[in-house]
């Protein structure tokens, strides 16, 4: 019996200390029927149920329009201090909101506020209509974006995710996730909005917490949106970073919200536990030789690369780089002298090419004469 005990603790470690992928092992809740765990930098998929499947997605749609504010932002066309003045429209929204008036205003600060932690559905309609001069004219916005990620399963009919009179309004859990990588990875400052959990607006009359328990109960958590209703269910687009890896977990139509977080929490648990990653900055190399050119050395870039890989696999990642034969002037910048290849465990896992940093003119025959001249001088 001894015997046997000791040969189960061994072979539980040695599963431990290689670190053997136990995708298959790490299971969700059985009442969620769409779910998805990516690495946010690569988008690499870790683990997945049925996540192409169309669902209603309640207040996760408020991604697609958060997304669409600080494209915005970053146009030039909208400032965190302008103004967002609310209309009867807006102000009409039921659900979550913050309560605005017809002709109230708030800034766009305490717009994203709203939306990002109260999901505020009336502040998602003011914004629509200040971008897009109306709601419908900012979900063809939202739609075109859609198309642009290449969410392929998606289709929005409102700004804020209110299904009660809506027919075609769906995503998937896949397409979630396109979404909300999207955002981090452009803006990752609306981060500093998704990860608070209590602020307010109103000049600290109006009270926010976040709709987000994850943000304050879940180590590393720092967004990204909850939704429910009672045809969508509980969803979450759940973000979490740490050692520098960012992960997204989606969950899609779970019962309810002690079910959803515990998926969420149980999928980034397992990205953490299970995943690595391994980053190569990009780098030059020096004092290249180059025949033939009005100078004998340059330097060529050497692009970055970044992988998420078994913790096991990531001391075992290495670098090739391989120069053409005969690097000859003309050069022109960009040029391809080369390649970089990344080996795991001597097979290749990526490719790309290792270009010229400068422009290096062919040497004529009296930049010859020139040069031979001048060293003569000098001696």
């Amino acid at each position: 019996m001894k015997r046997f005990v000791c040969v189960i603790l061994v072979a539980s470690l040695t599963i431990i200390c290689l670190g053997i992928n136990i995708s298959a092992e790490v299971e969700i809740d059985s009442s969620i029927p769409s779910a998805i765990l990516i690495e946010s930098t690569t988008g690499k998929v870790l683990w997945e149920r049925s996540p192409d499947e169309k669902h209603i997605p309640a207040s996760v749609t408020k991604i697609m329009t958060i997304l669409l504010i600080m494209e915005a932002i970053e146009a030039g066309n909208l400032a965190y201090d302008d103004m967002v003045t609310a209309s009867a429209h807006a102000a009409s929204m039921g659900g979550s909101q913050v309560y605005l008036k017809e002709g109230e205003q708030f800034s766009v600060t305490d717009m994203l506020k709203s939306i990002t932690m109260a999901s505020a559905n009336d502040a998602c309609v003011a914004m629509a209509e200040h971008i897009a001069g109306s709601e419908e004219g900012f979900v063809a916005m939202m739609n075109d974006k859609a198309k642009e990620l290449g969410m392929t399963n998606t289709n929005f009919e409102n700004t804020n995710g209110l299904d009660d009179t809506v027919t075609e309004h769906y995503t998937s859990a896949r397409d979630i996730a396109i979404m909300s990588r999207e955002l981090i990875n452009r803006f990752p400052e609306i981060l500093d909005y998704t990860s608070v959990w209590m602020d307010s607006v109103r000049d600290g009359a109006f009270g926010l917490t976040n709709t987000n328990r994850l943000v304050r109960f879940y180590k590393g958590a720092n967004g990204l949106k909850t939704g429910s209703t009672s045809a969508a269910g509980f969803c979450i687009s759940a973000s979490a970073k740490r050692d520098d890896m960012q992960l997204i977990a989606v969950i899609m139509k779970a019962p309810n919200r002690d079910i959803r977080n515990e998926a969420a929490k149980k999928l980034l648990d397992y990205g953490f536990a299970a995943y690595g990653i391994v980053n190569f900055d990009s780098d030059i190399l020096i004092n290249q030789y180059v025949k033939g050119g009005t100078q004998d050395y340059t330097s060529f870039d050497l692009p970055s690369y970044t992988e998420v890989l078994p913790k096991s696999k990531l001391e075992l990642v290495e670098r090739r780089v391989t120069l053409n034969d005969d690097i000859r002037a003309p050069i022109f910048k960009g040029d391809t002298v080369g390649y970089i290849e990344y080996t795991l465990e001597g097979e290749s896992i990526y490719k790309d090419n290792i270009t010229a940093s400068c422009d290096i003119a062919k040497e004529t025959y009296f930049g010859i004469v020139s040069r031979l001249i001048k060293a003569l001088i000098m001696i």
